[in-house]
């Protein structure tokens, strides 16, 4: 990886100084027209198109370089990586958590265990059994809330855990008192991820296959259909291993709120047409067998990232990203159904949102790293690669159009692209018309969102700098009023 990111900047810094050099060399008799506008000439000189190409190709270079760099970082670090599978192993971790049908083929054999060994059952054969861990660092101003969508469920959960994360506050009282079962962490400097290891463990003893674990943020709320709905599918589908909820942004938090509120909406969508395939199992609830996530430690290390017996990788910035990967891995079948609708906190300031976005695109690219191009992983990669591709183009783009409209003698409207830029106002509309009528205002001049856009490319590319540079990430914790139902 050392010697690809050289090269590859090496290869970058080489274009940058041809497309400098063919520019320059240029003498102005080579130089025919101005720019795109007012333009009298057709055909611009070859060196200046070779000079724009080979500057168009150092930019992508470039970013290649990044991501080159990144990736050594991720795995020059202590992500207890497994050596690579043999092909195999390959297959057989694949399976893990796959269906068993006539096209997989058992790699192993496994004798049944004899009947004194099977666990008592606890419950009728085939019901299943949930219990809620709900995470929670001093969250006393939200969790009456999220307790409150639990226990107004029309399925509600067998049992709630709100496992106190070093709380200062009376997170655990609250939570008592709403009927809740509390477990205090003990020594816990890893998080949320570390937090629910310990959970996790607890519990792990006294559950069999009709258990069902759900991890739920404390400062979410749920729809009263969500545990009915995912509970449902679970019991219907035996293979189904986990289920997502999708969620939606909280009222509030002016312009910056309303742009993210857009932003879920439009992710809403994606998952509609994908059909409920799911994408990220989202942190803020979602609902996964509790022997799937037994099978996730027992893989740690072996099969997938991770410290042996761990659930959730201590090392990773976003833990649902990254169990989500985990659970692929093994050949996990999940789904996001649209009835299971999950409201959850808004970033109030943008100083708080370049925060939270900092730590999942850093996140992101870590897990893609430390897991490498699989054909579970391939389409976050190409994901992280469309990124790239969008940011070079919009700044490519505004820029192109900053100079042409500065070197401009005069301004006419085109009709042609004026009714094409009316097609891209109406997508933008429609595409958050379920969110009101703000969320249309905001989406319809264009500007505004592309601006937003412009602040998530910045949050990309100096994710990928402060990857490349080993600069340590911090971890966003912002102080909020309770939520409103």
């Amino acid at each position: 990886m050392g010697w690809l990111t050289l090269g590859l900047m090496s290869l970058t810094l080489a274009l940058l100084a041809l497309a400098a050099w063919v520019a320059l060399r240029a003498g102005p008799q080579d130089v025919i027209g101005k720019l795109p506008l007012g333009a009298d000439d057709n055909i611009p000189s070859l060196s200046l198109v070779l000079a724009a190409g080979a500057g168009i190709a150092s930019l992508f270079l470039g970013l290649a370089a990044l991501h080159a760099s990144a990736a050594m970082r991720v795995l020059a670090r202590d992500r207890r990586i497994p050596d690579p599978l043999s092909p195999e192993m390959r297959k057989l971790r694949s399976a893990v958590l796959a269906p068993l049908g006539p096209g997989t083929q058992r790699l192993v054999t496994e004798p049944e265990p004899p009947l004194s060994k099977l666990p008592e059952p606890t419950v009728v054969p085939g019901q299943l059994r949930l219990t809620v861990l709900i995470p929670a660092h001093d969250e006393s101003l939200t969790i009456a809330a999220t307790l409150d969508s639990l226990w107004g469920q029309t399925r509600p959960p067998d049992k709630v855990i709100v496992v106190a994360d070093n709380c200062t506050d009376d997170t655990a009282e609250i939570a008592r008192q709403r009927g809740a079962d509390v477990l205090a962490t003990i020594g816990n400097h890893d998080k949320k991820a570390g937090a629910l290891n310990q959970a996790l463990a607890e519990i792990f003893p006294g559950t069999d296959r009709e258990d069902v674990t759900m991890i739920m943020d404390a400062d979410s709320v749920i729809v009263p259909e969500f545990l009915e709905t995912a509970m449902s599918r679970l019991a219907a589908d035996p293979d189904l291993i986990a289920v997502g909820g999708v969620f939606y942004g909280e009222d509030g938090a002016g312009l910056v709120g309303q742009l993210q509120r857009n932003e879920y909406t439009r992710y809403q969508r994606y998952i509609a047409r994908r059909l409920g395939k799911v994408f990220v199992l989202t942190g803020t609830a979602s609902l996964i067998r509790t022997y799937a996530l037994k099978a996730v430690a027992d893989s740690r290390g072996s099969l997938i990232p991770g410290d042996p017996g761990h659930v959730y990788d201590t090392l990773a910035m976003t833990e649902d990203n990254e169990m989500t990967l985990a659970l692929k891995s093994l050949g996990a079948k999940m789904v996001s159904p649209m009835q299971c609708r999950v409201v959850t906190e808004l970033m109030p300031t943008w100083h708080a949102l370049w925060r939270q976005r900092m730590r999942w695109q850093r996140g992101a690219l870590e897990n893609i790293a430390a897991y490498g191009v699989t054909r579970a992983t391939l389409r976050y990669w190409l994901q992280q690669i469309g990124i790239g591709y969008g940011t070079i183009a919009l700044n490519a783009y505004l820029l192109l159009m900053l100079i042409t409209l500065l070197a401009a003698d005069g301004f006419e409207i085109v009709w042609l692209w004026f009714a094409i830029g009316l097609i891209f106002v109406a997508e933008r509309v429609v595409t958050v018309w379920a969110v009101g009528r703000r969320g249309r205002l905001v989406a319809a001049p264009l500007f505004i969102e592309i601006g937003y856009d412009l602040v998530l490319q910045a949050v990309y590319l100096k994710s990928l700098v402060d990857i490349a540079s080993g600069r340590q990430a911090g971890w966003n914790y912002v102080p909020r009023e309770a939520v409103t139902q």
